[in-house]
């Protein structure tokens, strides 16, 4: 007998804010504003297609698309609460949602005002869902790095460990552009205030680029990172420095860095040690959600019951919950595996 893994307790690190709209969610905000969208958002599978044809540019087109879709702060607090209700539907009890404010900014009154609209919805969410919802804020490689210290700035004065405060720094968008070293004393800041370090690498780069983001961002834990098992060494030094990989299989499969799930290394992350933690990206464009990638790892690479266990501790332990939280969904995979 399997078990539900929506009855499975576990925490969710890696869901950006515009990709955890529902579908629904985004035809209504189009047509409030008036705005016109690609028909596949909408109608199909944005990113089912042949695997040469996959990858960053037609992603960020779509996701382009979908956010400029939120134009008010009522949007932005639906998207919270909404992400937060579809999280707790799948036995999520800890949700650490990603945002970069300055994409908000314009229509609020700026980037203080877009990253407090966030933290007060993801404060209500809580409360109404019972998810304790933390908040990454992110900077963007695309930018400038001056940019991103003017955000680690606002995340540290946001800091905290309790539902609607900011608990992670992230560095996200295409891992092929800017220097990673000039984003170095953006998260040294947010370091400095006791914040989680959360850069995406390790996806649309290999194992070299890994190397990069560890050695000059001293991460926590790595948006993706699955290609460094590409280069043992490298796959050695992410477990030896306790990095924990935030590692999104149906995300690579429609980005075209894999395949198929059966590629996605996730058994040979494990095998090394790594600490792995599911997470669904972007399910807007992916159409896969949290629990979808706890299924591709029960029924694509055979994880039986406890090890699904053990996937879903690990991200608990790698998350910034308050200790209480994070015992109170410990308890509650043993008593899964129990049951």
């Amino acid at each position: 007998m399997t078990r539900d893994l929506r009855l499975l307790p576990k925490a969710h690190l890696h869901l950006h804010f515009t990709g955890s709209m529902r579908v629904s969610t985004l035809a209504d905000l189009a047509a409030t504003h008036g705005i016109r969208l690609p028909s596949v958002l909408l109608d199909g599978d944005p990113l089912h297609v042949p695997a040469d044809e996959r990858g960053w540019f037609r992603f960020q087109r779509l996701y382009d698309a979908a956010r400029a879709c939120v134009r008010t702060e009522a949007d932005m607090r639906r998207i919270v609460a909404e992400a937060a209700q579809d999280d707790a539907e799948e036995g999520s009890g800890r949700l650490e949602i990603q945002v970069d404010p300055t994409s908000y900014a314009p229509f609020v009154g700026g980037i203080t005002p877009a990253l407090e609209i966030v933290l007060d919805a993801a404060r209500q969410a809580s409360v109404d869902t019972g998810v304790d919802v933390g908040v990454i804020v992110a900077a963007s490689r695309m930018r400038h790095p001056l940019e991103a210290r003017t955000l680690a700035r606002l995340a540290a004065h946001h800091a905290g460990d309790r539902p609607g405060q900011v608990v992670g720094f992230g560095l996200s968008n295409d891992e092929r552009r800017g220097e990673t070293s000039e984003f170095a004393p953006a998260f040294a800041i947010a370091r400095a205030a006791g914040l989680a370090c959360v850069p995406h690498g390790g996806e649309l780069l290999g194992p070299a680029h890994v190397e990069d983001v560890v050695g000059r961002l001293r991460p926590d834990r790595l948006g993706h990172g699955v290609r460094s098992v590409e280069d043992p060494r490298v796959l050695a030094r992410v477990v030896e420095e306790g990095v924990a990989l935030e590692v999104c299989p149906a995300s690579n499969v429609s980005l075209g860095v894999y395949a198929s799930t059966d590629d996605v290394p996730l058994r040979a992350l494990v095998a090394a040690g790594a600490t792995v933690a599911l997470g669904a990206d972007d399910p807007l464009l992916f159409h896969s959600r949290l629990v979808d990638q706890y299924v591709i790892a029960r029924d694509v690479h055979g994880f039986a019951d406890e090890e699904l266990a053990e996937l879903a501790r690990a991200s608990v332990r790698a998350s910034r919950a308050a200790d209480d939280v994070r015992a109170r969904l410990l308890a509650g995979v043993d008593a899964w595996l129990a049951a």
